[in-house]
């Protein structure tokens, strides 16, 4: 799976436990009509896939979602999901498939996500007939609305 979308925060790597066990954050911001703040985590090795980004850039992750089961000591079971980064690299500013909201017919797209812009349009079919002249409004019509 892929989330695209501009950096929002890079966390430091901070290690755990006696084997040093390394993690480092990081906060994507997808480029969608509602954006959504998206951490990933980055675990081990590939910590160190982050210290050529900063905050700002688009880029595309490449994750893996990852889910556990937990017992509490008062017995209850609690779910937990994490999204784990494997890859990242730059993307352009151009929309990524599959996580960009396509612009309404007759719109374009603003670029750096600015929102949409409407377009002029060729007058269409319908815009090409003269209005009606002989209406009468006590005539009846059987149109259902």
């Amino acid at each position: 799976m892929e989330v695209s979308g501009r950096i929002k925060m890079i966390d430091e790597t901070k290690a755990f436990g006696a084997n040093g066990f390394r993690k480092r954050e990081l906060v994507v911001t997808t480029d969608e009509q509602y954006p959504q703040h998206i951490m990933i985590e980055f675990t081990q090795d590939k910590c160190d896939l982050l210290n050529n980004y900063g905050v700002g850039e688009p880029v595309k992750v490449s994750i893996n979602l990852r889910g556990r089961e937990w017992v509490n000591p008062q017995g209850e079971t609690k779910y937990f999901n994490s999204i784990q980064g494997w890859r990242i690299e730059k993307a352009g500013d151009a929309p990524q498939q599959g996580y960009q909201q396509q612009a309404p017919q007759g719109y374009q797209q603003q670029p750096q996500g600015g929102g949409y812009q409407q377009q002029p349009q060729a007058p269409q079919a319908r815009d090409a007939f003269e209005p009606a002249t002989n209406y009468k409004e006590e005539e009846h019509d059987d149109l259902p609305f």
